[in-house]
């Protein structure tokens, strides 16, 4: 394809993974040289919420992980343009392929109770009631659904059932969120029902997400010239004309003045973010409680104040006492704890997946990656990763809630779940454990109307549109790459008309043999 004419420059607020995506979207199919390309990222590393940073004396550090799985067509399509870190000669697309048959996943113990692993563990332990409410619940229709959560559609008894601990715990749901969003995993992920129990079906990178995905997306673009400005925070956007047609006509950043925009010009704006105002602790010290939004919620406040069409982030920010969870990295020295839990759990380090602690108060999780998990790990350091679904609530071994405890307490709380001994203990005496409060992760699943997510292309935009995790992409499920893959691909489609608008979310629903084995789950056949 022949490059676009120079004077369209292309402005895209944030650099997550949503703003990398469509800047490859803008070079690979609409012709646009990446010289014209410019991205704006307020924090001082791209990549948003996909991170991975540390190192073995201070300890590394992941915020969490998003989950892939095959009918992700959108991030794949993505991913097969980009050299994988390791081997240029392949896509990122075909190393993870190729480390998921290498390191298959499959977990012999999701669940562990009075530490050890639950016997019941593959069982849903859901009633015939609990099985008609969730047929009920794909059946119906979002416009029926409403506002209503979770907790509104199921009876009590669904909340003490293995498949809600799952469930919760894998997709980070609580029964105060959006029961439509809930809705939409059910019917998106159906097809992976029949190892649900096992955490089959889900694809794992080589890597953190940060060193296996956006860096070398970020290669990529810079050496086709792309212009990456970090600690880069746009606080305004004016915009002029009338609803029905109206355009972005200057980007004011807080040290670099404004930025000006022409006719030709096409602004993409990242709005909210799940790890915005994240707050990090340390071995001896909790993370601080003082929840503050910073610039991607701010913005997202002054464009929903000023102007029709870009929803209410007071939805998804208004309350981080329901939309904040606890996680933690820990970097230790020797291979001891992972031996012990690969005998304890049964699955080789890096195939088991998320292990759940069903007594726990925290409601806590772990997991061990595949080792390495950072590029360019010392020799002789592990890490591994956990949260917390409910930090609001007392620990069973570490009396006070996760929210306030520092990382030697969580340490002290997972020792008591696994019932270490004290020679078992020792293995964690020099540790880096890094917890980490992020007051919006959920931020997306709570409750919502139409209209409190604005449209990929607001009504009248002439040259804007609104990318990531918070604009509305129908069927599709947020808290996953996909979704802001797809959104932006959405957006270079509509606003250049020179690229094919996404595939259709996969409807594995639909297939009546998928519908089969899930209901065959379900039931315990």
């Amino acid at each position: 394809m022949s490059n676009v004419a120079s004077e369209e420059q292309h402005h895209i607020v944030g650099g997550g993974i949503a703003g990398l995506a469509t800047a490859v979207y803008l070079i690979r199919d609409a012709g646009v040289e990446g010289k014209d390309i410019r991205i704006y990222e307020q924090l001082d590393v791209t990549g948003g919420s996909l991170d991975g940073s540390g190192d073995a004396e201070t300890g590394y550090v992941i915020r969490g992980g998003r989950m892939f799985e095959e009918h992700f067509a959108c991030t794949f399509d993505l991913l097969g343009t980009i050299p994988s870190v390791n081997d240029p000669g392949i896509s990122i697309t075909e190393d993870i392929m190729a480390f998921n048959r290498m390191v298959p996943g499959s977990s012999n113990c999701r669940l562990v109770r009075e530490g050890k692993p639950a016997e019941d563990r593959y069982d849903l332990t859901i009633s015939a009631h609990d099985i008609v409410d969730i047929n009920r619940l794909i059946l119906r229709s979002e416009r029926f659904l409403g506002s209503q959560s979770i907790e509104d559609w199921f009876q009590p008894s669904f909340f003490e059932s293995n498949f809600w601990l799952m469930w919760s715990t894998m997709f980070s749901f609580q029964p105060w969120h959006a029961l439509i969003e809930m809705r939409r995993y059910l019917r998106r992920f159906i097809h992976l029902f029949p190892g649900f129990t096992r955490i089959a079906g889900i694809l794992r990178t080589r890597y953190n997400q940060y060193d296996s995905l956006i860096a070398p997306i970020v290669t990529w673009l810079r050496d086709r010239g792309v212009k990456i400005a970090t600690g880069a925070q746009v606080i305004g956007v004016t915009i002029e004309g009338t609803r029905q047609d109206r355009r972005v006509t200057a980007l004011a950043l807080t040290d670099d003045g404004n930025v000006q925009t022409n006719e030709f010009d096409c602004v993409y704006l990242t709005l909210g973010s799940m790890t915005d105002g994240s707050v990090m602790g340390s071995n001896d010290r909790a993370p601080e409680l003082h929840d503050q939004e910073s610039g991607a919620w701010t913005l997202w406040r002054r464009l929903a104040a000023q102007h029709e069409g870009f929803g209410h982030p007071e939805a998804f920010c208004g309350d981080t006492g329901k939309t904040a969870w606890h996680s933690f990295t820990a970097t230790v020295d020797g291979p001891d704890f992972f031996e012990f839990m690969e005998d304890f759990t049964n699955n080789r380090t890096g195939t088991g997946g998320l292990v759940t602690f069903a007594d726990s108060g925290w409601v806590l999780s772990i997991v061990l990656f595949h080792q390495p998990h950072f590029r360019g790990q010392k020799h002789g350091t592990y890490t591994f990763w956990g949260y917390g679904l409910r930090g609001d609530r007392p620990g069973d071994f570490v009396k006070k809630p996760m929210w306030e405890a520092a990382g030697d307490e969580i340490i002290t709380e997972l020792s008591g779940h696994l019932k270490l001994t004290n020679k078992q203990k020792a293995c964690f005496d020099s540790a880096r454990v890094l917890p980490c409060r992020m007051p919006f992760i959920t931020s997306q699943f709570m409750p919502r109307r139409p209209g409190d997510r604005p449209d990929v292309r607001p009504n009248g935009a002439r040259n804007f549109a609104v990318i990531g995790q918070y604009c509305e992409l129908p069927r599709d499920c947020v808290f996953t790459v996909e979704y802001s893959v797809r959104s932006a691909r959405t957006a270079v489609a509509s606003l250049t008309g020179r690229v094919d608008p996404p595939p259709l979310v996969a409807r594995t629903d639909l297939d009546p043999m998928v519908l089969i084995r899930a209901a065959r789950a379900l039931i315990g056949m």
